[in-house]
């Protein structure tokens, strides 16, 4: 069984992954992926330095970020170009990762999908979890995390697709308004439910 787990900035999503992870969960990070499919010699990097040229690399031929960031940020044409590079690459490298893990014999694995519905991927999981937080919780972690003054917040957590449209979306909502440990205990009790179906047998 494959699950979706996502959320959004500051909900602790991040922080699920890693419980999971110290569960002896398999949680495969999209975030950390797509970094890995644009490293020289893997072929989406080919694909982006054919389209966008040499100017998007450092000295040590590694991507640009900030440039390339700079470059789609006032182009959409450019933007989609690169999207339709990356996001198959990421998909592709997901997938065959999920299926390593299952034919490993672990009957569970976690893909973390900060955009999980944005990109419309929930047809690559079997069910999909929210680690969700009260807006009033989350604007509030947010100052508290990243320094950000109220406007400041507010702006990036507007830039997201709202928390309570994931909740409509979402098969599984994880309340995540107390501590760590709360959110620990919580999601261990739901790995225990998800042990006493079938496919964990």
């Amino acid at each position: 069984m494959i699950i979706g787990l996502t959320g959004g900035i500051a909900t602790g999503k991040s922080t699920a992954s890693l419980i999971l992870n110290e569960q002896g969960i398999p949680v495969i990070d999209a975030d950390i992926i797509a970094r890995e499919v644009v490293m020289p010699g893997k072929e989406a990097y080919e694909k982006i330095v054919a389209f966008f040229g040499d100017d998007v690399l450092l000295s040590d031929k590694t991507l640009n970020r900030a440039k390339l960031g700079e470059i789609i940020f006032n182009n959409s044409e450019k933007r989609l170009k690169l999207n339709e590079i990356v996001h198959p690459a990421v998909r592709s490298e997901m997938k065959k990762q999920a299926e390593l893990h299952l034919s490993d014999g672990n009957p569970l694995v976690i893909m973390d999908i900060p955009l999980l519905f944005e990109s419309k991927l929930t047809h690559m999981v079997d069910e999909t979890w929210l680690i969700y937080t009260h807006p009033d919780i989350q604007l509030k972690r947010l100052m508290e995390r990243d320094g950000y003054t109220e406007e400041q917040a507010v702006s990036r957590i507007k830039s997201q697709m709202p928390i309570d449209e994931k909740k409509e979306l979402a098969d599984v909502v994880i309340e995540n308004n107390g501590t760590k440990e709360d959110l620990k205990q919580k999601l261990l009790r739901l790995l225990q439910e998800v042990k006493k179906t079938d496919f964990m047998k």
